[in-house]
């Protein structure tokens, strides 16, 4: 079979690899892919939001699976285009129709749907221009620090954490009335601030079985101890250690298992990951937001500790089959440290020639915001690469992607010393 990866970045490159160890599979094609995948697929410069291009390339390449990695292609109904689509509607897409991907796509739905199936979340409201004076009351009602969410899709910018309830005020109006977050932000979600430490659960579903995959904890900020402006992932580890059995057992009875029915009675057919952001209360989960796709960097260590075939679990999922499927995961700790361009989250240059990662060895480096150019690898987005090792204990998978890290080079690279500071 030939299978097409929607999406440009590491989640992707890791889908690729990952995949590319099948037997099952004849030719894998990323569309947009980057200078990693290039090396191990065939790349094609489509945005994987323009879904007549998408067709074009299923039909050119007789497609027979489409895995889509992020979430525009999803909320924007990738999947139902396909199924009212004559000569697409029989190729199985991973990633839920557009009922399901509301999921990630609406704040204030989701929301809903944990407090209709008795999802543990933060209480919460939403508020538009037209009840402004109510959100100023309700943030009245609440303690420091103010959580404000733009309801729809601001590319992981969208969520204000603030200490000040007079800022909160002037940041709720900023976002109904000036429309700071585009569309995104008609709607606005205030919500209370959870406390404890955060982690993600991943989940792939065929919308009756599921798998519950590694645990996974990212580093958001840009700066070491978690300081200065959120990104889209600076690092992550899985396993979590602190969680364990006991832990996991409650977030599949209290958060998976009524996450699943809930989709069911709602009469949504939901195939593909359900990305679980938590915080862990003393030992108690609670949901902080629901993802409807794998999350970048965490892919890049959940992905290589996942012994069985991706693409037989795919299958499974596209057959509603994922039951019969082994699934099994190796005893090693993941790390991924991610390089970026110099100045980001903030403005960066790109087309900087990155040198050295051929040398490593002992880490697998998962290419994101990269692409070729005369034959050289240069950066293209904000977060470059991430450098993901494999140890018996957090520091030993440190070491190596550390150690890997200083062979590679590129003007005004920039990340993180300090990756697992707080598990370690």
């Amino acid at each position: 079979m030939n299978i097409l990866i929607l999406g440009s970045g590491g989640r992707e490159h890791a889908f690729t690899l990952k995949l590319n160890e099948s037997s099952k599979i004849n030719q894998l094609f990323v569309a947009p892919g980057n200078a990693g995948t290039a090396k191990i697929a065939t790349n094609i410069n489509i945005n994987p939001t323009d879904f007549k291009s998408v067709k074009d390339v299923v039909l050119e390449h007789k497609i027979g699976m489409v895995v889509v990695g992020p979430e525009a292609p999803l909320v924007a109904g990738v999947h139902d285009f396909f199924l009212a689509d004559q000569e697409l509607k029989n190729i199985p897409v991973i990633g839920p129709k557009k009922d399901g991907a509301l999921l990630e796509g609406s704040k204030d739905f989701s929301k809903q749907f944990m407090q209709k199936h008795g999802v543990p979340t933060a209480q919460y409201k939403s508020f538009t221009k037209d009840n402004l004076a109510d959100g100023f009351a309700f943030l009245e009602t609440l303690t420091a620090p103010y959580v404000l969410k733009a309801d729809g899709l601001a590319a992981g910018k969208g969520v204000l954490i603030l200490n000040s309830l007079d800022e909160a005020k002037a940041e709720l109006e900023d976002m109904v009335t000036n429309q700071k977050f585009g569309e995104a932000s008609a709607t606005v979600v205030i919500e209370e601030f959870l406390k404890g430490i955060e982690l993600s659960v991943f989940v792939l579903t065929d919308g009756k079985n599921y798998k519950i995959l590694p645990s996974a904890k990212d580093y958001k900020r840009i700066g070491e101890g978690d300081t200065g402006l959120n990104t889209g992932g600076m690092g992550a580890i899985s396993p979590v250690p602190f969680a364990d059995e006991a832990f996991l057992n409650k977030v599949e009875e209290l958060v998976v298992k009524p996450t699943i029915d809930g989709l069911q009675k709602d009469g949504i057919d939901y195939k593909g990951f359900i990305f679980i952001g938590l915080m862990n209360d003393n030992g108690n989960p609670s949901v902080v937001e629901y993802n409807v796709r794998m999350g970048d960097p965490e892919t890049e260590v959940v992905l290589p500790r996942i012994e069985s075939d991706l693409f037989d679990l795919f299958d499974g999922v596209a057959h509603q089959t994922l039951h019969e499927k082994s699934f099994s995961v190796i005893n090693k700790t993941a790390t991924t440290v991610m390089l970026v361009s110099g100045g980001y989250p903030e403005a960066y240059q790109k087309a900087k020639e990155i040198t050295g990662f051929e040398k490593v060895e002992e880490s697998i480096v998962f290419h994101a915001g990269t692409t070729i150019q005369d034959d050289k690898v240069i950066t293209n987005g904000g977060r470059v690469m991430a450098i993901t090792s494999l140890g018996n204990t957090i520091e030993e998978a440190l070491e190596k992607s550390y150690n890997s890290i200083d062979k590679i080079h590129f003007d005004k690279m920039n990340f993180r010393k300090d990756i697992g500071f707080d598990l370690v």
